[in-house]
């Protein structure tokens, strides 16, 4: 590969992207872009973000607010397939990278870049999300992958250099969790999570309240939805992120969406994480009772193994792909009738529901009640077990007449 003048990388000013500006200038005598999009990272991520990129070499810095494109764009879709890699991680780290990506993409098309650039390690996943990212949409452009290539092999390694070359860094060999941080959720590895025998120390927790801590009162919370996608929180109507940021407040408030979880990478490694994800807990639970109520039982036994495909996809960063464009729209079609609002109640880390409504409830009182009535005649079941049993009965009757000979 010839080496490239003007390379594009996706900056978060985390240790790993602090140190490749100078070592893509070092190593490659290349202008880099820094580009960098706002998901909802809070806190003092993007303070000073762009002075520290230009302090440390960057020739320009771009940064986008790509928050309502996420929630409304990409979360939503998530949600509304109510997909969960592994049955518990809610992939809030995964479905971020295709959308970063694209960005970083965007602005290395409009700026001549002639290469992209990421500080996903080799072991990850994210270097997967990324690079399939700009296969799908800029396959043209090269890739420089530095913890492919580069002689460190530690973030101890990493910090070293950070402090031969006066780059800034919050990260230290005392407290070396790598965390990655968006509106939907906060994940924490490394340090002493990578031993899976080791309990989560207290200090990885950063957005959720101890459940121990937690208000002892239980409190309720009603977020409603049309066609599958949240849309209010106790009958006030919000845009996406603000109805985010509230659900991961109260969500926080009462110790909702811790997971301490052992997962399969997608390149074949077993890795061990914690993740907190207060708003999408609340979500994702509201939304299967809501869809508890209003979809039939074939579409909804059917959709579950749907979710799981389209979970995995989105977790080994297949975003920018034909099939999941076409899971989409069989989730866009199945979740027309997912309107209603669904009440959970709170309790030191528990959630569960109170109440369920739609107008397009599938739930009839009257078939349902114990009470005989005139839409569902009890005497029918008896031909219908006798259809469903007859195979059943037939082995049976071969099995007992083998068994006399």
């Amino acid at each position: 590969m010839a080496k490239p003048k003007k390379v594009a990388l996706a900056y978060s000013g985390g240790l790993d992207t602090s140190i490749i500006i100078p070592w893509l200038k070092e190593n490659y005598g290349c202008e880099v872009v820094a580009v960098c999009g706002d998901i909802g990272q809070g806190g003092d991520e993007l303070t000073g973000l762009e002075a520290k990129a230009r302090k440390t070499g960057a020739s320009e810095v771009h940064i986008s607010d790509m928050r309502e494109e996420f929630v409304g764009d990409y979360l939503w879709r998530v949600v509304r397939a109510g997909g969960e890699y592994e049955h518990k991680y809610l992939l809030g780290t995964s479905i971020a990278r295709p959308l970063l990506a694209k960005k970083q993409v965007e602005v290395a098309l409009a700026t001549g870049c002639d290469a992209v650039a990421h500080g996903c390690t080799g072991k990850g996943n994210d270097q997967v999300r990324f690079e399939l990212t700009y296969k799908a949409l800029a396959p043209h452009l090269a890739v420089i992958a530095p913890w492919r290539e580069w002689s460190i092999v530690s973030r101890e390694d990493a910090i070293d250099y950070a402090a031969k070359h006066n780059v800034p860094i919050s990260a230290t060999t005392t407290k070396i969790y790598s965390r990655d941080r968006n509106i939907w959720h906060i994940s924490h590895e490394g340090g002493a999570l990578e031993d899976p025998a080791n309990a989560a120390p207290d200090d990885v927790w950063m957005l959720t309240k101890s459940p121990k801590e937690a208000p002892d009162r239980p409190a309720e919370v009603t977020i409603g939805f049309e066609q599958g996608r949240p849309v209010s929180v106790n009958g006030e109507k919000l845009s996406a992120v603000a109805l985010l940021e509230k659900l991961n407040a109260i969500g926080a408030e009462h110790g909702i969406g811790r997971i301490d979880l052992v997962e399969n990478r997608f390149v074949g490694m077993k890795s061990r994480g914690c993740y907190e994800t207060p708003g999408g807990t609340l979500i994702m639970a509201a939304h299967k009772e809501l869809e508890a109520l209003t979809l039939d039982r074939n579409m909804a036994h059917y959709k579950e193994k749907l979710a799981l495909d389209y979970a995995e996809m989105v977790y080994n960063g297949l975003w920018f792909t034909p099939l999941r464009e076409s899971l989409d729209a069989f989730f866009t079609e199945a979740s027309k009738t997912t309107t209603g609002e669904v009440t959970l109640r709170l309790y030191k880390g528990t959630l569960q529901p109170v109440s369920r409504k739609s107008p397009f409830s599938l739930y009839s009182l009257n078939i349902a009640s114990f009470t005989m009535g005139a839409e569902y005649d009890q005497r029918d079941a008896r031909g219908f077990i006798n259809l469903i049993g007859l195979p059943i009965q037939v082995r049976a009757s071969l099995k007992k007449a083998a068994d006399a000979r």
